[in-house]
């Protein structure tokens, strides 16, 4: 649906109509601006992330409980199999996307990747339900002698599982995006809207996450998997086709390729040119880049400069205007690619955060899986401890909201690289406070070692504060390495700097699963048993959490170096915005909304 018509034409007007340089309508016609885009668009668009969201953490946060007592599976494996499934599913928004820039245009990969969601979501249904899909029912007192899920049950469930993530990567590269392109950035109007939009709607979607892991995990544990992974694709389905509804009123942009085109074109004319002489004149490098969007060079990586060397056969044997980008690159292109690797070491800094985050999804419900859970006569489900982590972080931006932006008039409150700063601490601490906690868990279980049993006679709600402060972590560490990654990276790559950041994410969930696999191997006592055994009550998670605060630690200061040692280019718009948290106010909003 994307269109390849010229987006450079000027704002024309016919008989009283506006329409827009730069967006188009369904039909490859100018969009007319009354009738086009807009908040009903916007949230139209927005509506399938909130399903995407209600299915994904629906089914992700309970997931683990699934994997132990359904399929059998011992309790490191559950955590790898859930580890493993966030972190594919997160990388692979690096494909989302470039399928989305390249072939699909976001419209349609938004709208076949749903259909996919749905799908893994359906199949999970039917895994759940139909009974030669999954082993025979496991006696908690007799856990020994439970039969663990065939290759077939384990096959079919990983299918719906594959399904569910390749569908959460297409959604969730390509949705805000869009959403964006909803909105005249040239109009001061429409983007105070925008601003304003994303800021309301972040909270509805985080209303819709509650309701996942409340009453979708309810329904899961308490009717049937069967008919909450039902819903969850019913939601998908549904949101699809009120989003499908609304094509002829979208805004479309023109498909301007994939900015991982021109990181491998830069790197590539490099190292073909590695050898070629530099020359004495700086000025002789090449450039045709307007003098608006032109980035002066900078002597960092000095290497890649080779790029904008000019050498015979650059401009192709018949004396074409245009170089060969595969051969020749612009100064500006060199140093976007620059600008990008100088956020490498930021980048990789924030990993560990989400390697504390994945504990929050499989060992502490885990944990609280063993507890006692009830309200009354209410037994609360132990996914649904995720509602006190998310509360976490609504109230955190909440407060931060009201307390500092608000009554500093939004320009006194904390840079992007302090936020981020201010999260990983207090993962620290968090993770640490998970330590102690886990500790008297222990403790409990020891007292009762001649007598098992299935619940520990311990509140669960005990375990509220480690939901809590890792929430509390993430809400500065998500928006203040987001905000970070828009804000600085070049204006012809900020659509690569979200999946950029999202591959945090996902390299977060592969640390998790490196430590258990490695922490089973090499910790294994005289009695044989690692600290991470097969249950979780003869495991000693206390070490586990420990060493992820102690890596914590150590990360932390190596953040603090690449904090201090990053500098911007100076010579970009977007420079004096280094340290801004409103430097891309818009586009933070924007990237809010996709909170994970």
């Amino acid at each position: 649906m994307e269109v390849e018509n010229e987006a450079n034409m000027k704002v024309e007007m016919e008989e009283g109509k506006t329409f827009l340089s730069d967006a188009f309508d369904y039909k490859g016609a100018p969009a007319e601006k009354a009738s086009t885009g807009g908040w009903v668009s916007a949230a139209t668009i927005l509506g399938i992330e909130m399903c995407e969201r209600f299915t994904t953490m629906g089914i992700a946060t309970n997931l683990v409980t699934y994997l132990d007592h359904t399929m059998n599976q011992p309790s490191a494996t559950s955590s790898t199999i859930v580890s493993n499934f966030g972190g594919v599913s997160f990388l692979t928004c690096l494909l989302g996307g470039f399928i989305a820039d390249s072939f699909l245009g976001r419209y349609w990969t938004i709208a076949i990747f749903a259909v996919v969601e749905a799908l893994g979501a359906g199949v999970l249904a039917i895994s759940a339900t139909v009974p030669g899909l999954r082993p025979p029912p496991c006696n908690p007192s007799q856990a020994v002698n439970c039969v663990k899920a065939n290759m077939l049950q384990m096959g079919i469930f990983y299918i719906g599982m594959c399904a569910l993530g390749m569908g959460l990567a297409g959604v969730k590269s390509s949705v805000s995006a869009l959403a964006t392109d909803q909105f005249d950035h040239n109009d001061k109007k429409e983007k105070t809207k925008m601003e304003y939009f994303f800021n309301r709607f972040y909270l509805v979607i985080n209303i819709g996450t509650i309701l996942a892991v409340t009453v979708l995990v309810y329904i899961q544990d308490e009717v049937s998997r069967g008919v909450g992974y039902g819903i969850c694709a019913a939601s998908m389905i549904t949101a699809d086709i009120i989003y499908l509804s609304r094509s002829r009123k979208y805004r479309y942009k023109k498909r301007s390729g994939s900015p991982l085109i021109q990181v491998v074109q830069v790197i590539a004319a490099a190292i073909k040119k590695r050898k070629l002489e530099f020359p004495s004149d700086v000025s002789l490098l090449y450039e045709d880049s307007s003098p608006e969007s032109r980035v002066h060079r900078t002597n960092h990586f000095r290497w890649l400069d080779k790029a904008a060397v000019m050498s015979d056969g650059d401009f192709g044997k018949e004396g074409s205007a245009t170089p060969n980008p595969w051969k020749l690159c612009t100064v500006t292109k060199v140093e976007e690619l620059k600008m990008m690797i100088r956020i490498l070491p930021i980048w990789a800094t924030t990993i560990m955060f989400w390697c504390v985050h994945a504990q929050m999804i499989t060992f502490s419900v885990q944990q609280a899986a063993s507890m006692d859970r009830s309200i009354g006569k209410f037994q609360v489900p132990p996914a649904s401890f995720n509602v006190f982590f998310i509360g976490g972080i609504m109230i955190t931006l909440a407060l931060y909201d009201r307390l500092i932006m608000k009554r500093s008039g939004g320009s006194k409150g904390l840079t992007n690289l302090q936020k981020i700063g201010v999260g990983l601490a207090i993962s620290i601490i968090a993770m640490a406070a998970a330590a102690g906690m886990e500790q008297k868990r222990l403790k409990v279980i020891r007292s009762y070692k001649k007598t098992p049993i299935t619940t520990l006679p311990l509140t669960a709600f005990v375990l509220v504060p480690q939901f809590a402060i890792v929430g509390i972590a993430e809400a500065f560490i998500y928006s203040g390495s987001l905000a970070f990654f828009i804000s600085q990276a070049p204006k012809g790559m900020k659509a690569i700097s979200n999946s950029l950041f999202l591959t945090t994410i996902a390299f977060g969930y592969f640390v998790t699963t490196i430590l258990v696999n490695l922490i089973k191997k090499i910790t294994p006592g005289k009695d044989g048993i690692p600290w991470l055994a097969s249950k979780i009550n003869d495991s000693r998670l206390d070490y586990f959490y420990a060493v992820i605060s102690v890596l914590g630690l150590i990360n932390f200061g190596v953040y603090l170096v690449c904090a201090k040692w990053y500098k911007p280019n100076s010579s970009h718009g977007n420079a004096k915005d280094s340290d801004d948290v409103n430097a891309s106010h818009d586009e933070e909003r924007a990237g809010d909304a996709e909170i994970s």
